[in-house]
């Protein structure tokens, strides 16, 4: 009987999901030609799709399909789209509302702001033309930590994150049958974002090492140097995505543990306010929010500054970069709720995330020109580790050429994408479909770390570098190689953008470049 269902050109899908909370009612429904027919109790209904509980377990229907007759049935024209968004402040203060407002706007709804709190309140969107409303979208702002939980326990649609999820997490929600969290379908980047440590405009410190700044924040080091005084570490909240995004990314590659959490945190705006006003103070705060605090630059163990740019964040050539997810259930969205998050992706959205304040992900170009600390470490490697042939022919390689801020990095101890670069999988293929580079050749460019022989390190970056053509190419279906190449190019460790002597260093150096001319 099920496959019958499913062979039925009526319904245009027929999953088993979960059910979230919703008054059951018993509804009828029937094709529209009158030959079959489904009774059940409706669980719910998001203006597409029913989902019943039947004799043959729990279905979802395509309401185009379908006549429904029964108590439970919904009144379609009174249908209103309900989705909400739970965790990081950081994301639900203001980015996510300007983006929701600026979405509407395009649509033609009109936007009310309904707040219950600070940290609670929902958006109204309302035909321009009638007074009726389309969509409730609702937030809750708490910490990253408690929008996993939240969407873990079916309490909102989308988590605000400002962290990736870690694997027990993502364990748990497979776990709970929310899917693969960590997948391109289920986790997307809308903004990206860095770490950076700060300290009072009179502080003398201009840079500081990466590996001093960890045993900083760990407890190891409490004195500035030169005897100026003890260091006061201004921390954040034990729960906050700030915290956890520290301890990943700066504390835990070195094997390092936060200090204890403060018994009276402060919010990120108290925080940086905090420690301009403290000359022994420093912590470390969001690129795209140093309140009034003086951003310090972080160096390598090799004395190399790590950029710090809109740029450099694009790249991920700043190691500390870190992305602002959304991660959902695997579930169907209602429709307005899948049109907004296809619009984060357009060129509008990328305007609203740059007003904002955060970094967006629109494509940008960087000269060879603006690449001369690069190029300087890749010409210090002649005859250290690299013959002078090899660098020469990097440098007649590029000579002509822009790079683009697109580039692929993998995950530790992996050839598996990380998510940032995931995402540039995807910008690259849609370009190439739209026909952005025709006439023009793309050179996806393997770089390596410097353990082991350049000539070995040479042969795994173009192979890094091919298998990314590789996808990029796949994914992009309905565009014309014809007019557009795509190049593939392997230079080892000739141009670092890290010393080699740390995991991020490493993970830095491990990436594909591409390549315009």
């Amino acid at each position: 009987m099920i496959r019958f269902f499913v062979g039925a050109a009526i319904f245009a899908a027929l999953v088993f999901v979960r059910a979230p909370a919703a008054q059951a009612q018993d509804v009828a429904l029937t094709s529209r030609d009158g030959t079959i027919s489904v009774s059940g109790t409706l669980l719910s209904f998001d203006g597409e799709f029913y989902e019943v509980d039947t004799a043959y377990g729990r279905l979802v229907l395509d309401g185009q399909g379908v006549r429904c007759a029964g108590t439970g049935c919904p009144d379609l024209n009174a249908f209103v789209a309900e989705f909400s968004f739970a965790g990081a402040p950081a994301m639900g203060t203001a980015l996510i509302p300007a983006l929701l407002e600026d979405f509407a706007h395009r649509r033609g709804l009109r936007v009310r702001r309904v707040a219950r709190s600070d940290t609670e309140f929902s958006y109204e969107l309302r035909a321009a033309d009638i007074d009726q409303v389309e969509a409730r979208v609702g937030f809750r702002l708490h910490s990253t930590g408690e929008g996993f939980a939240d969407l873990l326990a079916g309490e909102t649609s989308i988590a605000m994150a400002l962290r990736e999820i870690r694997a027990d997490e993502a364990q748990l929600m497979r776990d709970a049958g929310l899917g693969d969290v960590t997948s391109a379908a289920q986790a997307r980047i809308v903004a990206l974002d860095a770490l950076v440590p700060i300290v009072a405009p009179g502080n003398p410190l201009r840079r500081i090492r990466v590996s001093d700044l960890a045993h900083i924040l760990a407890g190891d080091i409490t004195e500035w140097p030169g005897g100026r005084g003890p260091i006061t570490v201004h921390q954040h909240a034990r729960d906050s995505g700030m915290r956890e995004a520290i301890a990943d990314l700066l504390l835990a590659p070195i094997g390092l543990k936060p200090m204890a959490a403060p018994k009276l945190p402060l919010d990120h705006t108290g925080l940086t306010d905090a420690v301009a006003r403290d000359p022994f103070g420093l912590s470390v705060a969001r690129f795209s929010d140093p309140g009034s605090a003086q951003l310090v630059l972080l160096e390598d163990s090799c004395g190399i500054a790590l950029p710090l740019s809109r740029q450099a964040l694009k790249a991920e050539d700043y190691p500390f970069t870190a992305p602002l997810f959304l991660y959902l259930p695997k579930k169907r969205l209602p429709l307005l709720a899948r049109e907004f998050l296809r619009y984060l992706d357009t060129t509008a959205a990328q305007r609203v995330i740059r007003d904002v304040g955060f970094v967006d992900q629109g494509r940008e170009q960087i000269t060879l020109n603006q690449q001369g600390e690069r190029l300087a470490a890749a010409i210090s490697k002649i005859g250290e580790d690299m013959p002078a042939p090899e660098v020469q022919r990097l440098i007649e390689t590029l000579r002509g050429a822009v790079r683009l801020t697109n580039t692929f990095r993998f995950r530790g101890g992996s050839s598996d994408l990380d998510a940032q670069s995931v995402g540039n999988v995807k910008a690259l293929a849609d370009a190439l479909e739209r026909g952005e580079f025709n006439g023009k050749t793309l050179v996806f460019i393997g770089f390596s770390d410097g353990e082991g022989g350049w000539e070995v390190n040479r042969r795994i970056a173009r192979e890094r570098a091919e298998a990314v053509r590789a996808a990029v190419r796949k994914l992009a279906k309905a565009a014309d190689f014809n007019d557009a190449s795509l190049a593939v190019e392997g230079f080892g460790e000739a141009m670092p953008v890290a010393c080699d002597d740390t995991d991020w260093g490493r993970h830095a150096n491990r990436r594909v470049e591409v390549w315009l001319r």
